[in-house]
């Protein structure tokens, strides 16, 4: 299997995704903050998704 690079709006889709997962666990983001696991896991799946399709 070929990794390629994701393209820059997949890795930023995964970075906020990311970044919602962090606060939402730090209680920052109240709302979600049940959510903060599935968001940091939705954020790694996005971006290793982007890495092993090519042109994602």
């Amino acid at each position: 299997m070929k990794l390629s690079a994701p393209k820059s709006v997949t890795f930023i889709i995964a970075l906020v995704l990311a970044v919602l997962g962090i606060l939402a666990s730090q209680g920052i983001i109240i709302a979600r903050s049940g959510w903060a696991v599935g968001l940091l896991v939705a954020g790694f799946v996005v971006l290793a998704i982007g890495n092993m399709v090519k042109g994602l």
